[in-house]
């Protein structure tokens, strides 16, 4: 049943009318109900939280790539998320420059492959600077060369790697580099008129700025949609933060190798002695034979010891521990 309109609202709806503020056709068109174009050539397969989730998982994934690709640059490297769309596989494809650098991976146990676009100019920067330059870009661009191939493979498989843990929330991948094309045209991984989400890093290397797209095909995240959406991924991240590492981080920092040094004593000899030196010189030392060595851990002295042997092997007792401080 429609509002009933009280006796002061239907004078006050009379006069607009008669003066003219009101227009018969304003008060139709409040009915109306708003329509909306719908082109089912390009149906809406992701939605804003979709893409929002998958910006999320690669901003994680640009503070991955902007802490371990220094390793192999020795060059700082900023990464940011520049934007995520939704479009058909025909209008990516169609907008790739040649030469381009796409790796094609295999995302596994997600069915099909996703694809990393490189451009170009930060393909050069990272030959260039892989080969000990400076890292820079071409002026000109031209087709890369079997060997600068096979060193931008190896960086692309790091970028790949890097992949698994910024999805370990929604699925744990296993992707694998199953090949690296320069030419788009051999690069078509679906159908031209499917549908895929595309995540658009911007990459700065030292002075040298381009962009890394993600194409993400609907055909391979099908199986996961549900799971990509903010309250799906909040909570996954809420479970793994309530865990506690401290046993996980102490077991890993046991594993680590440290130097060990046992200084028997010290000694100053001339540059002519030092190269006239033969089999059977004796070279004192500021200590005897009944002091005790200092035992040195990487640069820091923390124990000292008494020399021995042990199973035919030189050998050190610790006698006292040196603590900080001391």
């Amino acid at each position: 049943m429609g509002e009933v309109l009280s006796q002061s609202e239907i004078d006050n709806l009379l006069a607009a009318l008669s003066t003219g503020d009101l227009e018969v056709g304003e008060m139709n068109s409040k009915d109306e109900k708003q329509i909306k174009n719908y082109d089912f050539k390009r149906p809406t397969k992701f939605s804003k939280e979709h893409l929002r989730t998958l910006e999320i998982i690669y901003e994680h994934y640009g503070r991955l790539l902007s802490t371990n690709l220094p390793v192999y640059l020795r060059k700082n490297i900023q990464v940011s998320v520049a934007s995520s769309e939704t479009v058909v596989f025909s209008e990516f494809s169609n907008a790739l420059s040649n030469p381009v650098i796409l790796g094609i991976v295999n995302f596994s146990p997600l069915p099909g492959d996703i694809i990393i676009d490189l451009s170009s100019n930060l393909g050069f920067a990272i030959i260039d600077r892989m080969l000990g330059g400076y890292g820079n870009p071409l002026e000109k661009d031209r087709d890369f060369s079997e060997i600068e191939m096979t060193i931008l493979e190896k960086i692309m498989i790091v970028c790949m790697q890097l992949m698994r843990e910024p999805w370990r929330n929604v699925v744990d991948v296993t992707p694998m580099m199953e090949r690296i094309e320069t030419n788009p045209q051999f690069a078509q991984i679906i159908a031209p008129s499917d549908m895929i989400a595309i995540v658009t890093l911007n990459l700065k290397i030292g002075d040298v700025e381009g962009l890394m797209n993600i194409c993400l095909p609907f055909f391979t995240l099908e199986g996961v949609m549900d799971k990509l959406n903010t309250k799906y991924w909040y909570s996954t991240m809420q479970d793994k933060d309530d865990q506690n590492y401290e046993e996980y981080v102490e077991a890993l920092i046991r594993r680590v190798e440290v130097p060990v040094k046992a200084v028997l004593g010290r000694s100053k000899v001339s540059v002519h002695d030092f190269a006239n030196l033969q089999r059977g010189d004796i070279i004192r030392l500021d200590r005897s034979v009944d002091n005790e060595l200092s035992v040195y851990v990487g640069n820091i002295k923390k124990f000292t010891a008494l020399p021995g042997s042990a199973k035919d092997n030189y050998a050190v007792r610790v006698t006292s521990v040196i603590r900080e401080g001391e």
